[in-house]
């Protein structure tokens, strides 16, 4: 369950913990998992663009506090830099009903999006398993939905714009090469106050629900013919036999409706997590329904997921698909103690050189892990390991300890996005230790 915004949005996750002062950290903000305490020494949430950019001028360093929903250090600005979150800004939501565009500011979340774009008869692409992550950290950190044809959110982005380390605000469009460094950007360029989106006609979109897909029923060809059987399909497992729990099929009304021979339907609503209320989840049973209640697996008005927990994921060429789930099989025994749930989806390949899904079509697998940090860490090692083969990237948001000397191997455009912060942040104001890390010159 992709979930990632973090970096380059507004507001906490909910709201973080702290005092209320714009001056100090006199409080602690964490992000929503709780396992990270962001050190700053200021917390600013500025209420207009002017302040924002004066701020960022004067700052030494300067990260963005995004919804909250990372995983890791990403967001963290260190003790003497600046925490910034853009909740207090004006939250833009200009849909141009002509163009089939729509400018969303950088604090606004997809739930208040979808609506509001709905409202005007129109519809995004694609969302991500929660409504409830800003969009400009969702799309910074390469979050994506699923669908075999379906490419990651920054997909929909044709025009990004940013206050830059001196102040100055910059628009990036989709017809400049630097572009396709520009969004999913890990918030190392400077501050996105705005995106200008691409939209189409609104859609209705049905969910069915399976239970029991054996493991080897995916085999000979077969995972490429379900992964293609709906607009969006996401199969559940908790590993603790071979084969996924659930498949979640969502079909457009506007496709055919297909066959699904593999499982058979559920008999009761279901939640993906084991023991979780299937209430916090969206219509089942194939009622049809408006675009962005259907393609979220959670409802913008429930907690969503289970709330306490680690995430990661790996992301990896579509073709290895098969051998990565048998990969995983073989180490279940390791993996299912500290599991709550594996999601497996499919992403068409992006343009973005940071994006974990840049220049492939991939299979991603995803896991809900228990809030446990000692537990889970060992455990992500040995997942690592088994998908190492496969040039497996990691979610830039979620829990992971891939090396960045390996990490950067598997960008190859990362010499280009370096040249890129060279140009926007020529002092490293955005840049933290973790996007220091990724940035290294090898």
């Amino acid at each position: 369950m992709d979930t990632g915004a973090g970096v380059g949005s507004g507001g906490g996750f909910p709201a973080p913990a702290a005092s209320g002062k714009d001056d100090a950290m006199n409080g602690t903000v964490t992000n929503w998992a709780g396992n990270i305490t962001y050190a700053a020494k200021e917390l600013h949430r500025p209420g207009t663009l002017a302040a924002l950019r004066a701020l960022v001028a004067d700052g030494d360093r300067v990260r963005v506090l995004g919804s909250g929903h990372s995983f890791n250090a990403i967001a963290e600005p260190g003790p003497e830099g600046v925490l910034l979150s853009l909740a207090e800004l004006p939250p833009e939501v200009d849909v141009d009903t002509v163009a089939r565009t729509v400018r969303v500011g950088g604090g606004v979340r997809y739930a208040e999006l979808a609506r509001q774009v709905h409202g005007q008869g129109l519809a995004l692409h694609n969302m991500a398993s929660l409504p409830h992550i800003s969009v400009a950290g969702s799309v910074a950190t390469g979050t994506h939905g699923s669908g075999v044809l379906n490419g990651p959110l920054s997909t929909s982005v044709r025009e990004v714009e940013l206050v830059t380390a001196d102040g100055s605000v910059v628009a990036i469009g989709r017809d400049e090469e630097r572009f396709g460094g520009a969004v999913t950007s890990l918030g190392a360029l400077g501050v996105v106050t705005a995106l200008t989106l691409d939209l189409e006609p609104a859609y209705e979109v049905e969910q069915h629900v399976f239970t029991e897909l054996p493991l080897e029923g995916l085999d000979s060809g077969a995972f490429e013919t379900v992964m293609a059987t709906g607009y969006s399909v996401s199969l559940f497992t908790d590993w603790r036999e071979p084969g996924f729990r659930q498949v979640w099929l969502k079909r457009r009304t506007d496709q055919p409706l297909p066959t699904f021979p593999w499982a058979a339907p559920a008999t009761e609503k279901m939640h993906p997590v084991p023991g979780m209320p299937a209430v916090n989840c969206t219509e089942q049973f194939g009622v049809p329904g408006p675009w962005h209640q259907r393609l979220p697996h959670f409802r913008a008005e429930f907690v969503p997921s289970s709330g306490a927990e680690l995430q990661s994921e790996y992301l990896l060429p579509r073709g290895h698909a098969v051998e990565m789930l048998h990969a995983l099989d073989a180490i279940r025994e390791s993996v299912a103690p500290v599991l709550q749930t594996c999601e497996v989806r499919t992403v068409a390949g992006d343009d973005q050189w940071l994006s974990p899904t840049h220049g492939r079509d991939t299979v991603a697998a995803h896991f809900t892990w228990v809030e446990d940090t000692e537990a889970v860490l060992p455990v992500v090692r040995r997942v690592e390991a088994a998908l190492a083969p496969f040039g497996a990237r990691p979610h830039w948001g979620k829990v992971f300890t891939l090396p960045a000397p390996a990490l950067r191997e598997l960008y190859p455009r990362l010499g280009d996005f370096r040249a890129l912060t060279r140009e926007l942040d020529p002092r490293g104001k955005f840049a933290n230790a973790f996007v220091r890390d990724v940035l290294t010159q090898a």
